[in-house]
C-alpha cells in the first residue's frame, strides 16, 4: 500500500486529477483501517454505533434505530450491489413490526390515540432481541416509516425481494398508518426526534416510499397482491395520499416548516438533502433551493448543522450535561436543552457534506459539467477531512456523528464510529470512483 495516504492530510486525497487506481487505493486502504466496518447482528439490524463503547450503553446507540438500519443497508446496496444485506436487514424490520403489529391496527381502528407518540410503532428498539423498549421516546416519525417503505420498493423495484403474504401485510397496515394519521398534515417528531412539527422533510420521505409503491402497483401481481391482505390497499387510495404529499410539500418547500408556532417555523433542515439523494423525490429546481439554503445557512469550516438552533451537541455539552441526559428524549422539554446554546456554537454534523457530494456526483454522471464535478470533489474533499486523525481518543479513520466545540476546539462527539456516517462517506467514495476515469 502506498504511503501517500499516511503522509498526505486526507482532505487531499482527492482532487480533479484523481485517478481510478488513487480512489481504489483510498478506499482499500480505510476499509482496512476498519471506516467501513459495520458490525451487523446475527439477524441482519445495525446499531447506530460501532463497537461495544461505553457511550453505546450509556447514551442508548447500541439500540436499533429504524431510519439508521435504512440508510446502513441502502449504502450496502448502492455500493456492492449485492441484496442480501439489505434484504436481511429489512426482513428483521419486518419481523419486528410484524411482532407489533398492533401498534398500526389499533391506530387505524381507532382504539389507541395516535397523538400519544408511545402508541405510535416504536421506531426506536432492542435490535438484538426484537423487543420494544419502554422508556418513553419520540416515536412519532414518519420519516423512519417512510424510509422502510421505500426501501422495500426499491428492492421489489429491482427484483431483489419478493415479500409473503405476512409482509404484504405490514406495508398494507403501514399506508392505512399514514392514511389514518394523515401525514401530509400530521406533526411528528421527523429526523431530529424533537419538536413535533408538520415536516417538509417527513412529508416528503413517506412521500417517496408512497410513490414507488403507486408505481409498482402498475404490475398487475402486485396490485393483486395489495388487495388481497387483511386490510386491501386500492389503486385509489395511493393515489389520493401521494397526491396529498405531493399538494403538502410544493407548499411547504424549500422550507422544512412553516407553521407560524416560533418553536416549530424552520426556513433551513440539512435533513431535507435526502429528499434529494437517496430519495429523489424533488425536482432539480427544488434541489438547487435545498442546497443553496443548507450551503449558506448551515454549512461550517468543519461539518454542517442541522438547523439553526440546534443544542444537540452545542458547545461544551459534556460539561454541560451527564452523560445520560445526552442523547435523553428533549421533544416534549427542548427548551431547556436550549437554553445551553451559545449563538453559531450548533455542532456541526458528518453525514451531510457526503450526501451533497453523492447528489453531486449523480448530477455529473448525467451532464458532465465540470462545475457538478467540482462540487462533487469538494465536499467529498469535506466529508474525508472530518475523519478522525491519529491523536483521537477514538482511534483515527474513524466517522464521528458531528464535531462540537470543546473549551475552544472541535473536536468528534462521543457517537463516533456512526455507522449512518459511515454509510455515506461509502456512497461519496464509491459514486467518486464510477465518475472517475
Amino acid at each position: 500500500m502506498s504511503n501517500w495516504l499516511t503522509t498526505t492530510p486526507a482532505s487531499d486525497w482527492v482532487s480533479d486529477s484523481t485517478t481510478k487506481e488513487q480512489i481504489e487505493q483510498i478506499l482499500a486502504f480505510l476499509t482496512a483501517n476498519g471506516t467501513f466496518h459495520f458490525p451487523v447482528l446475527p439477524n441482519g439490524l445495525f446499531s447506530a454505533i460501532g463497537g461495544e463503547s461505553s457511550e453505546s450503553q450509556i447514551t442508548g446507540y447500541g439500540n436499533v434505530w429504524l431510519r439508521d438500519n435504512v440508510h446502513i443497508a441502502w449504502a450496502h446496496l448502492a455500493v456492492l450491489e449485492d441484496p442480501s444485506t439489505a434484504v436481511a436487514c429489512v426482513t428483521s424490520l419486518m419481523q419486528f413490526y410484524g411482532r407489533y403489529s398492533h401498534r398500526f391496527v389499533d391506530i387505524i381502528e381507532g382504539r389507541s390515540d395516535f397523538n400519544e407518540p408511545m402508541n405510535r410503532p416504536h421506531i426506536r428498539f432492542n435490535g438484538s432481541q426484537l423487543n420494544e423498549l419502554d422508556e418513553k421516546w419520540s416515536h412519532a416519525q414518519n420519516d423512519a416509516l417512510g424510509y422502510l417503505l421505500w426501501l422495500t420498493c426499491r428492492l421489489i423495484q429491482r427484483h431483489q425481494w419478493t415479500l409473503n403474504s405476512d409482509q404484504w401485510n405490514i406495508i398494507a397496515n403501514l399506508v392505512h398508518f399514514l392514511a389514518t394519521i394523515r401525514y401530509w398534515q400530521d406533526e411528528d417528531s421527523g429526523h431530529w426526534e424533537e419538536v413535533r412539527k408538520i415536516a417538509a422533510s417527513s412529508i416528503g420521505t413517506a412521500l417517496a416510499g408512497l410513490t414507488l409503491l403507486q408505481q409498482l402497483c402498475e404490475q398487475p401481481e402486485i396490485a393483486s397482491a395489495l388487495q388481497s391482505t387483511d386490510r386491501p390497499v386500492s389503486p385509489v387510495l395511493l393515489a389520493d395520499l401521494v397526491q396529498h404529499g405531493q399538494v403538502a410539500l410544493h407548499q411547504i418547500l424549500p422550507a422544512e416548516c412553516i407553521q407560524t408556532d416560533v418553536a416549530k417555523h424552520r426556513q433551513y433542515d440539512a435533513a431535507l438533502l435526502f429528499l434529494i439523494y437517496p430519495l429523489n423525490i424533488v425536482d432539480q429546481g427544488m434541489a438547487d433551493a435545498i442546497i443553496n439554503r443548507v450551503t449558506g445557512q448551515l454549512q461550517g469550516p468543519v461539518g454542517i448543522r442541522r438547523y439553526p438552533g440546534d443544542s444537540y451537541w452545542c458547545a461544551d455539552y459534556k460539561d454541560l450535561l451527564g452523560a445520560e441526559q445526552r442523547t435523553a428524549d428533549f421533544s416534549d422539554n427542548l427548551q431547556a436543552r436550549d437554553s445551553l446554546l451559545k449563538p453559531g456554537m450548533e455542532a456541526q454534523w458528518c453525514i451531510f457534506d457526503p450526501i451533497i457530494s453523492c447528489i453531486y456526483a449523480r448530477r455529473f454522471q448525467n451532464s458532465n459539467a465540470a462545475a457538478d464535478r467540482q462540487k462533487q470533489v469538494a465536499y467529498l474533499r469535506r466529508s474525508l477531512a472530518q475523519l478522525t486523525g491519529h491523536t483521537s481518543r477514538f482511534g483515527a479513520w474513524r466517522c464521528p456523528e458531528s464535531y462540537f466545540c470543546e473549551r475552544g476546539e472541535w473536536v468528534p462527539n462521543d457517537i463516533t464510529p456512526l455507522l449512518w456516517t459511515q454509510a455515506n462517506l461509502w456512497q461519496a467514495l464509491h459514486l467518486f470512483s464510477q465518475t472517475t476515469i
